[in-house]
């Protein structure tokens, strides 16, 4: 009898359970898809939703409607650092390739080690999810590495290569691009690059439907050179830039719309948001305000990235939030959202390695504006590394940097010192210094919350971490002697 009533009240417990489930909870049954799409040097001041004036961007505009757009997230300012910053969920200081390193370019046995850094997407493929990458990889050379991509965890990819020295057509990514698939690299005449990757993509989401996905889609819009599309003829730069750009609104509203041919968009977390800003070759206006492009710079245009990220059903609709992001959250929020719990160290190797980054999934699905964040970072770009007898080492032995919290912003130049301090919500242009201003309390105190982080981090900054590649006849030249050279 006692067996039988606990039998009936287990059966009305976990019924009970079963109807007061949270909506937004993510069961191992309905791990969604998930798809990140990083668009190459665009700022906020091109895109409508955002208060772009120049541009109409409905596609984008269309997703940011459906789901929740940020306003205070930092990517870092330059390619390479972004994007090993996602990959790895570190910042550069830790992940080491704090200056642009251009690996098909240059070469120097460099190249990006899973063995020694952190994977995204290898994390993802562990987690049982079918991946997929298209568009700009650039921290591995294909020809030295031709399963570069597969060791990072990717099922199928296609990608255009980089500029491999001494490939001259390796330098095409928009117009006849050269592009490495897993039958080679070659030209494919008559085509327009962006087309290839996003039908690649198209092709992936058809394909796989009835498995979780996990599709990385790097563009190549709209970095430059500036070039017309197939559906713009413009004369000038900006035109050309205009044009791109409403090429990338053009491609992203065609990815969502497979996703609801397929019957999946319901089921698929869209993450849509570009590495740094736009070319500073390109002015655009935004909210009033003319913005010249910040590309390589930690201000806010260089920086703050625009950042959408769409649920249906999941993330409640037309919602704008000010959590605090920054570009090392992608490793532990994506596999959080794939139902594997966020850690302060990842083992790869054999060792115990930092996660600089926080899950910000209950940001999305609980409508919190608390991130768990007290400050997020920028830092990074600028000149190049260099390549010395030790390897490819960076500018600086303690690159400049800036924190900001909710309210204010702090720039930390390469001797650990502050140099800037801003209010945003009254400053946003950065036009008054308040460094030699503290003098109220909330001043002083939030300068000395975000001084304090600072006397946290490593007082180096780590290089690239890899074993060495074979050298090749491409490689340059060592240039410096040792970190004696380093600023």
């Amino acid at each position: 009898m006692n067996k039988f009533i606990y039998t009936i009240c287990t059966i009305f417990i976990l019924g009970l359970c079963s109807c007061n489930q949270d909506k937004n909870t993510v069961t191992e049954e309905s791990r969604p898809n998930i798809i990140v799409i990083l668009v190459d040097d665009l700022g906020k001041e091109w895109i409508s939703h955002y208060g772009a004036e120049d541009i109409s961007t409905p596609n984008i505009d269309a997703l940011a409607e459906s789901g929740v757009s940020f306003n205070n997230v930092y990517s870092m300012p330059q390619c390479t650092p972004t994007r090993v910053t996602i990959l790895t969920g570190q910042y550069p200081f830790r992940h080491g390739w704090v200056n642009h390193w251009d690996v098909p370019r240059w070469g120097g046995k460099a190249h990006f080690d899973e063995t020694m850094n952190p994977s995204l997407g290898i994390e993802m493929k562990k987690a049982g999810y079918s991946t997929c990458i298209a568009g700009k990889w650039q921290i591995d050379d294909f020809r030295v590495e031709p399963d570069a991509l597969t060791k990072n965890g990717f099922d199928e990819f296609c990608m255009w290569t980089g500029y491999e020295t001494g490939i001259e057509e390796s330098a095409e990514r928009y117009q006849d691009p050269y592009i490495y698939t897993k039958e080679g690299s070659r030209t494919y005449n008559g085509k327009f690059g962006p087309d290839i990757f996003k039908d690649f993509v198209i092709g992936f989401i058809n394909n796989n439907k009835e498995n979780p996905m996990f599709i990385y889609y790097p563009m190549v819009l709209t970095h430059t050179p500036f070039v017309n599309t197939p559906l713009d003829s413009a004369s000038t730069n900006l035109g050309k830039h205009k044009a791109m750009v409403k090429y990338t609104d053009l491609v992203t509203g065609e990815i969502i719309q497979t996703l609801e041919d397929a019957g999946i968009r319901e089921n698929t977390v869209i993450i849509w948001t570009t590495d740094n800003g736009t070319s500073r070759a390109i002015t655009g206006r935004r909210n009033g305000v003319k913005v010249r492009g910040g590309k390589a710079k930690t201000t806010e245009p260089g920086i703050s990235a625009p950042f959408i990220v769409s649920w249906p059903g999941k993330i409640d609709s037309n919602r704008i939030s000010d959590a605090l992001i920054d570009f090392s959250d992608f490793f532990p929020t994506c596999l959080d959202l794939a139902g594997v719990e966020p850690k302060e160290e990842w083992l790869v190797g054999g060792k115990l390695l930092k996660i600089d980054g926080y899950s910000f999934k209950d940001v999305l699905l609980k409508g919190k504006d608390d991130s768990h964040r007290k400050w997020i970072l920028g830092m990074g770009g600028g000149n190049n590394a260099h390549l010395t007898k030790n390897g490819v080492e960076n500018q600086y032995l303690f690159r400049d940097r800036v924190l900001r919290n909710e309210r204010y912003k702090l720039y930390i130049n390469s001797k650990r010192e502050p140099v800037n301090f801003f209010d945003l919500l009254s400053d946003y242009e950065e036009s008054n210094n308040l460094l030699d201003s503290l003098n109220t309390e909330e001043r002083k105190s939030n300068f000395n919350q975000l001084y304090e982080v600072v006397q946290t981090f490593p007082k180096k900054d780590n290089d690239p971490k890899y074993n060495p590649n074979p050298s090749q006849t491409w490689d340059v030249k060592v240039t410096r002697e040792s970190q004696l050279w380093k600023k």
